[in-house]
């Protein structure tokens, strides 16, 4: 039953990173940086301690209290990962949009999931899965199992991307929803995707980093609330250091593209509806950072091991393929295009499934 919570409350969270961009569609009038930036300041400023603060008591005390050491490591790793999300943009330049986000997208999957494990081989800590345990394990080998299938399902996901753009036009957009214009480069875009795909993983290097502070947590709600299991929102505490390192990333290089784009006055114009823009904007923040508040209830259940961020990311690149359909994004191509796409689709629901199995076996 644990497993099976776990897995809901990730697809939850997948959801919600999947959707989070629906909101920036109706702001009208302001340029990618302004609004950007706005929803930011919310995902990763305003909610996570407003998070924190609803169901952590004392959240600034552990805070507080916890090693300088931790929360410099934790928000290290949060810069770092929000460089990774910016060089998003240029691996799809170099590579297009399908065949980019594929490489970028199956590498931050394996890395995030795989190293954590790899480190506590060297370094071993009590309750912590290590590599070793998973391939002496049954449930680590279907994980891993999993994992390899869900790689397959992004590969052939990234063939009907590839498909897609060579049948309709240019107009492609990246992650962001902005045009991207390909430059075909592949030895570069293959450097640019595997630094983006690294980095991008660091944010669950972040978590691994700043666990002390959601031990504490935990281990204080256990003490109230003895024989309740573990507490489902232990991890807010830690997403608000990890998310001061992906707000100071994002929020220089938005200043910077205000300036250079000279976009400063989207912010006070009044020729663009600024009452819906903030709204929507702070809407599509909120609905980011549900991703994370999701996630960690379903780390909880399942532990900081591979399986929470393999169905995290996983159940992202589901629900964002998913949406495509829905919103008729794939109209315009072959049936052959739209098979392949629903396969690579089915292939990652039965990952999931592996995955979810692998830790009710565990």
């Amino acid at each position: 039953m644990q497993a099976i919570l776990g897995v809901i409350f990730h697809f939850i969270g997948g959801f919600a990173s999947g959707s989070f961009y629906m909101p920036y569609k109706k702001v009208k009038g302001w340029h990618w940086e302004s609004f950007w930036i706005v929803g930011g300041i919310f995902s990763w400023l305003i909610v996570p301690p407003l998070a924190a603060y609803l169901t952590i008591p004392g959240f600034a005390d552990i805070i507080k209290h916890t090693a300088t050491s931790t929360i410099g490591l934790a928000y290290l790793f949060g810069v770092l990962w929000g460089i990774g999300g910016l060089t998003y943009g240029l691996g799809v330049r170099y590579l297009g949009v399908s065949l980019g986000s594929s490489i970028i997208l199956g590498l931050c999957m394996v890395f995030g999931s795989l190293i954590p494990s790899i480190y506590y081989n060297f370094f071993p800590k009590e309750g912590k899965d290590t590599f070793s345990m998973l391939l002496n394990s049954q449930w680590g080998l279907t994980v891993l199992a999993g994992l390899i299938v869900c790689v397959i399902g992004i590969i052939i996901c990234g063939k009907a991307g590839m498909m897609k753009e060579k049948q309709v036009s240019s107009g492609a957009t990246d992650a962001h929803g902005t045009d991207a214009a390909t430059e075909y480069k592949f030895g570069l875009g293959m450097f640019v995707a595997i630094v983006s795909g690294v980095l991008s993983a660091c944010f669950n290097f972040g978590l691994e980093a700043g666990k002390p502070m959601a031990a504490i947590a935990n281990e204080l709600w256990k003490a109230a609330n003895p024989n309740e299991g573990e507490f489902l929102y232990q991890n807010n505490v830690t997403y608000v250091v990890v998310l001061w390192g992906g707000l100071t990333t994002n929020f220089i290089w938005c200043m910077i593209l205000n300036a250079r784009n000279k976009t400063f006055g989207d912010y006070t114009n009044k020729k663009t509806p600024l009452f819906n823009n903030y709204l929507f904007s702070a809407l599509a923040g909120t609905t980011w950072f549900l991703q994370f508040f999701f996630y960690g209830m379903g780390e909880s259940k399942l532990g900081n091991g591979p399986s929470s961020w393999i169905l995290h990311m996983a159940f992202i690149i589901l629900v964002a393929n998913m949406w495509g359909l829905v919103l008729k994004e794939w109209k315009g191509v072959n049936r052959k295009t739209v098979l392949t796409i629903v396969i690579g689709i089915i292939i990652m629901i039965i990952s999931v499934l592996m995955i979810g199995y692998g830790n009710s076996l565990k």
